[in-house]
């Protein structure tokens, strides 16, 4: 992602950010960015109708610059697309103020985000967004007769690049019609990886699969490879690994990823990091529970005794459109940070930010342990105080009706 342009204010946070996402990974970071209330301005394509002077209309496509207030945000995790619906705030001759219109993102487009306050949560997205070293690492092909999906996975995302679905015939003898049919299964997933895998930024393929699928197929990669000449294969057939899957289907990746002989081979890689960490806590959740808590009550409980050692949140936590509650989770990571302790943003379109999800969203390791905090247990299910009434509408104290509690009180 690379940032045109930013004046944000120092005093407010107030200000507009112009940014150019350049990949895949850039839509993502741009999706994260964006909340309810936003101005976005980028160009757009809208239908224009005209009226002649005789009552006759005559529509057509143009190509615009439009602002709108958002309303709606959503990311399409399969063609990878954001789109942002809401009316339009700026003026334009072509387009009436509060017309509805919804924009899409694209990569190598420009486009600018408006917010009346860029906390330290967007900051640091916007600071990772830039930095080019933040791009995918890790490659996955899960696989079952005639089932394969090829897959990227970024510190935010498993993107899928291929889906390939074959039809495999029962073995028949003297028939040569499921041997052939493997063949250009397997064929189809070579040619797959070739054009979805970038080997130059790709330190690690996993190659998965129940059964001996993955042996076949490696065996038919290096022999294939060689007879083709295809070099990017040849010269980087030791990044990949083989390991064991449930199935091909993508949602197979949780058991690849949480096997601790993969997650050597990850180490240097985000993803790892954050199923380290979501592993670590599920352990001493089940072996220390008085050091492993979850549920916003319980977690601010603990960060109030300056106890969390690792703080786990998923991003869907802070694009919250309640700018209460968002603040709630924003204030929670940056004392913990005050603290010394560590926070992990996991993503909600990965498999260890839907496992988080599961527990509340919320999670914490604690330095040291803490019974008292299961005196919690009926707070934490509320999760944040509810911010639908304003803070006037609460309970106004009413001298008469405490004089009447205080005498029955009294058994007066």
């Amino acid at each position: 992602m690379k940032i045109l342009k930013k004046t944000i204010s120092a005093k407010d946070g107030q200000g507009t950010v112009l940014l150019r996402p350049e990949t895949d990974e850039d839509l993502w970071h741009a999706y994260n960015l964006l909340q309810e209330g936003d101005l976005v301005r980028c160009t757009t394509v809208r239908k224009v109708v005209k009226e002649s002077s005789t009552g006759s209309t005559t529509s057509s496509k143009k190509r615009l610059m439009l602002t709108i207030k958002v309303e709606r945000i959503e990311f399409d995790s399969d063609v990878l697309e954001v789109r942002l619906s809401g009316t339009n705030v700026g003026e334009n001759e072509l387009v009436r103020l509060g017309a509805y219109h919804t924009l899409t993102l694209e990569k190598h487009q420009n486009f600018s985000i408006d917010k009346d306050c860029w906390d330290p949560i967007f900051l640091g997205i916007l600071d990772e967004a830039a930095n080019p070293d933040q791009q995918a690492e890790v490659a996955a092909v899960v696989m079952q007769p005639g089932l394969a999906h090829v897959c990227l996975i970024t510190g935010n995302l498993t993107v899928t690049k291929g889906r390939i679905e074959t039809n495999i015939p029962k073995k028949r003898t003297g028939s040569s019609q499921q041997s052939k049919a493997i063949q250009r299964f397997f064929n189809a997933v070579y040619q797959s990886i070739l054009r979805n895998v970038d080997f130059t930024r790709i330190k690690v393929i996993l190659l998965a699969s129940p059964g001996f699928v993955k042996d076949d197929f490696w065996n038919f990669l290096l022999t294939t490879s060689v007879r083709q000449e295809d070099r990017p294969l040849i010269e980087n057939k030791h990044k990949f690994v083989l390991c064991k899957a449930s199935s091909g289907h993508k949602h197979a990746l949780e058991d690849v990823l949480s096997d601790p002989a993969i997650m050597k081979q990850l180490t240097e890689t985000k993803v790892a990091k954050e199923v380290e960490i979501l592993n670590t806590f599920m352990r001493t959740l089940n072996d220390d529970p008085d050091r492993a808590y979850y549920g916003f009550h319980h977690v601010t409980q603990a960060q109030q005794s300056l106890a969390i050692e690792s703080l786990l949140v998923t991003d869907e936590l802070f694009r919250n459109s309640n700018v209460k509650k968002r603040k709630q989770y924003v204030q929670l990571a940056e004392n913990v940070k005050e603290a010394g302790g560590h926070v992990y943003i996991f993503s909600s379109m990965h498999v260890s930010g839907q496992q988080l999800a599961q527990v509340s969203g919320v999670a914490a390791i604690l330095r040291f342990p803490l019974p008292d905090l299961d005196e919690l247990e009926e707070l934490a299910a509320a999760g944040p105080e509810d911010d639908d009434k304003d803070d006037d509408e609460e309970e106004e104290y009413d001298p008469e009706k405490r004089i009447r509690e205080d005498v029955a009180d009294m058994g007066l």
